[in-house]
C-alpha cells in the first residue's frame, strides 16, 4: 500500500516510547521515514539492534494513521511534526517534546516572545487582577506576543481572555484530541481564540482517552513552548509548581507572583520564590527587564484612545473607584447621585469589558487600569 508522507508521521508519532533524540536517530539510520516504515523485521534489527519496533508494531501505526490523516484533513487541524519548519523551535530543545502535534489556528508558534502563564483554577481578585494589568502592559511593550496557558478555570482562562480582549495571540494546550474541548464551558473562548490568530494545540490524535496523566504531560509543553514561565498564585501543591519544575528544568526562566503569607492561594509561589525557584515578580515592565527584550516606546495615544470609549456615567464611576480604590454599589450611588438601578446597569457594562471586578463584601474595584 502506498502511504503518504503525513501518514508516516502520524504513524511514526503513534509509536510509544519515542523521544525526539531516538526519533531523530532512527531517521539517520535509515535514511527518510519512508525506508524505516518498509523496513523488513530482519532489517528493523539489524538496523536497530533490537527487536522492540515490530513489523507489527509499524503495520498497526500506519493503519491508524491513515485514519487520523482523514479525520485532521477533514476538520482543518494542522499535524505539525518535529522535523517540520514549523515546529516550535523552544520544544526542539525538550527531549520529551512530543514528535508530532496537532494544531487548529494560523498562530506562528515560533513568534518572537512566547510566555507561558498558568497558575490555579481557584484564582482570587488578586490573580485575575494581576493577570489583566500584566497583559494589557505587555501589548504596549512588546511585538510579536504569543500567550500560552492549558484553558482550564481559573488563571489559565483569564490570561487567555484578556490576550483576546488586548488583541494578542493565545494558544491553549489541551489534554486531549481535537474532537472536544474540555472544559466543555470553554468552547465559546477556544473558538475565539482560534479566530483571533490564536488557536489550540494538542499531541493526542482525536478520539484519544482523556485521562488524569494526559493533564500532567502536557505540563511540559507549556514548559517548553515559551521563552519563560509565569506562575500566578498557586496552592502549595498543584500542576502549577509541576510545571515550574519542569520549565526550570528546560532552562527556562520561571517567575512567580507574591502575595500574603497567609493566602492559600499565593503560597505556591512565595515558597517558590524563598527557595529560588523562581524570581518575584512586580510587573511587566520588570518582567522584559529581566528577560532582557527591547521594548517599543510608550505609545500615549494607544493608551489615551481607551478612555474615550467610556460612557459619561462610566468615567465618573472608573475616576471615583481610582480615587477610594474600592467600593460598594450603595456607597457610589450616593456619592455620584445615581438611581441604583443607573448605576448597576453602568457597572454590569464595565465589569462585562473587564473594567471592574467584584471582590468580596459586595465591593467593586478597577480590574483595568485606563489612561
Amino acid at each position: 500500500m502506498n502511504y503518504s508522507f503525513l501518514t508516516y508521521k502520524i504513524a511514526m508519532s503513534l509509536l510509544r516510547p519515542m523521544s525526539l533524540s531516538v526519533a531523530s536517530e532512527i531517521l539517520r539510520r535509515f535514511g527518510s521515514i519512508e525506508e524505516f516504515f518498509n523496513a523488513d523485521t530482519a532489517q528493523l534489527i539489524n538496523i536497530l539492534g533490537t527487536g522492540k519496533i515490530t513489523r507489527k508494531k509499524l503495520d498497526d501505526a500506519l493503519a491508524k494513521a491513515v485514519d487520523e490523516e482523514k479525520w485532521v484533513e477533514s476538520n482543518g487541524v494542522k499535524p505539525i511534526f518535529f522535523t517540520d519548519e514549523n515546529y516550535p523551535k523552544r520544544l526542539l530543545d525538550c527531549d520529551d517534546a512530543p514528535l508530532m502535534l496537532y494544531a487548529l489556528g494560523e498562530t506562528n508558534l515560533n513568534a518572537a516572545h512566547v510566555i507561558s502563564i498558568v497558575g490555579t483554577r481557584h484564582a482570587t481578585a488578586y490573580g485575575l487582577s494581576f493577570v489583566s494589568k500584566f497583559i494589557t502592559e505587555l501589548r504596549e511593550m512588546l511585538g510579536d506576543v504569543l500567550i500560552v496557558s492549558g484553558l482550564a478555570y481559573g488563571i489559565d482562562v483569564s490570561a487567555h481572555k484578556e490576550s483576546l480582549l488586548n488583541d494578542i495571540p493565545t494558544i491553549g494546550v489541551v489534554a486531549h484530541g481535537l474532537s472536544t474541548i474540555y472544559p466543555a464551558s470553554h468552547r465559546d473562548i477556544a473558538a475565539r481564540m482560534v479566530k483571533n490568530g490564536g488557536g489550540l494545540v494538542t499531541e493526542y490524535i482525536h478520539d484519544a482517552f482523556i485521562s488524569k496523566g494526559n493533564f500532567l504531560a502536557r505540563n511540559r509543553i507549556v514548559a517548553g513552548i515559551c521563552d519563560a514561565l509565569i506562575v500566578v498564585e498557586t496552592a502549595e501543591k498543584g500542576g502549577s509548581l509541576v510545571t515550574a519544575k519542569l520549565a526550570a528544568a528546560y532552562g527556562r526562566p520561571v517567575y512567580a507572583l507574591p502575595g500574603r503569607t497567609t493566602d492559600t492561594y499565593s503560597r505556591g509561589c512565595n515558597r517558590l520564590i524563598s527557595s529560588n525557584s523562581a524570581s518575584l515578580l512586580i510587573d511587566a515592565a520588570d518582567f522584559a527587564r529581566a528577560m532582557m527584550w527591547k521594548v517599543k516606546e510608550p505609545s500615549e495615544g494607544v493608551q489615551q484612545s481607551l478612555f474615550p470609549e467610556l460612557s459619561p456615567q462610566q468615567k465618573l464611576v472608573y475616576e471615583y473607584l481610582v480615587k477610594e480604590g474600592e467600593a460598594t454599589i450603595n456607597s457610589m450611588a450616593e456619592a455620584l447621585g445615581f438611581s441604583i438601578s443607573e448605576l448597576m446597569q453602568t457597572i454590569g457594562d464595565m465589569e462585562f469589558d473587564d473594567i471592574l471586578i467584584s471582590i468580596p463584601g459586595s465591593k467593586y474595584r478597577i480590574n483595568k487600569t485606563i489612561q
